[in-house]
């Protein structure tokens, strides 16, 4: 399925109560990360989630400030987020650099929500193109991965809840 195909994003249902869910972005490009978190915003609100968003420098330090929002938790003991959404753009560019960015900000996610495991929804383009990433921050209406992002961190809410690990 391409992006054309895929249906809108809507936000899940979810029992209990409201989800808490911090928006980490890395506002590097920020014309295409404001449409990300204005999608992944809109869906965070259809589902009555509370939520907040913390800037970072780039796609590189998202891992961090994801592994920082839950070490302060673990040090007051007060589970503050259900999940979180993480959102940026990375564009090739003439070096290796794009490569080197790609793979550690989306591993270094994907390790610290395995490692803790958080509800996690990864909307972090890799493009070769700006206009292509705008197309994918709600540009003309199109598709949104900030949205789907964040209907991924909501769904992964729902299935911890369901299965009793929160």
């Amino acid at each position: 399925m391409s992006t054309e195909d895929a249906a809108l994003p809507v936000a899940p249902k979810l029992d209990g109560p409201a989800p808490r869910v911090l928006v980490v972005r890395a506002p590097y490009y920020v014309a295409v990360v404001d449409g990300l978190t204005e999608g992944a915003l809109g869906i965070l609100r259809q589902a009555g989630a509370a939520s907040a968003v913390l800037d970072v420098a780039g796609a590189l330090e998202l891992p961090a400030a994801v592994r920082l929002a839950v070490r302060a938790e673990e040090r007051t003991g007060e589970r503050r987020w259900d999940g979180f959404v993480a959102l940026g753009c990375v564009v090739r560019g003439d070096t290796d650099h794009y490569d080197h960015v790609c793979r550690e900000s989306i591993g270094g996610l994907s390790a610290v929500a395995l490692r803790h495991g958080l509800c996690l929804g990864i909307g972090v383009l890799t493009v070769d193109r700006v206009e292509d990433a705008l197309l994918r921050a709600g540009g003309s209406d199109g598709p949104n991965k900030g949205a789907e992002a964040a209907v991924a961190a909501l769904l992964q809410i729902r299935a911890a809840r369901w299965l009793g690990a929160v």
